[in-house]
């Protein structure tokens, strides 16, 4: 028989949906500065390849990942980069996209950092083509401030067959 959740671990279930929609919709419109705040400042970012073997490389020192940023500053930069058409990502006209977030599953919780686990779909738009990009990423969330923040990301893009350079608002 199923465990019935407890009245805290619904709250806690729903204010980390709630967070990781904010987190999306920040993306969607474009709002990198408030998108940024939602990670802590020692906030690791990843998002590893596939190796030969059909397995997630695991070390991003010794391994290629398709992302990888060690804490916010590189998220910090990335959005510089954005901002200041500095991105090879990026340029005229600005993209569209859609970030759905989905299947959100507190896997588990260490004091006040809860781990979580989701799907996610985002559709992009830009120069009369659309794409989309699709996998699930493990997060952890620090509840313990005014606002939640991620102390970690990593992102696994399923279809990484990809035909240009891949940037943060498009995952």
């Amino acid at each position: 028989m199923a465990e019935l959740m407890s009245i805290e671990d619904i709250q806690v279930l729903e204010t980390v949906r709630a967070f990781l929609h904010r987190e999306a919709r920040l993306l969607d419109d474009r709002d990198f500065d408030a998108w940024i705040a939602c990670y802590h400042p020692d906030a690791e970012y990843s998002m590893p390849s596939w190796d030969d073997d059909h397995e997630l490389t695991t070390d991003p020192q010794t391994e290629i990942s398709l992302i990888y940023y060690a804490d916010r500053g590189g998220l910090e930069d990335r959005v510089f980069r954005i901002k200041t058409d500095r991105s090879s990502a990026t340029s005229l006209p600005e993209p569209r996209h859609s970030h759905n977030p989905s299947d959100i599953e507190v896997l588990g919780r260490d004091g006040d950092t809860v781990h979580v686990r989701c799907n996610w779909l985002t559709g992009y738009f830009r120069y009369n083509n659309d794409m989309y990009y699709w996998g699930c990423a493990e997060v952890d969330i620090d509840l313990s401030g005014d606002e939640p923040q991620i102390t970690k990301k990593k992102v696994v893009l399923k279809n990484d067959y990809i035909h240009q350079v891949i940037d943060v608002y498009m995952i």
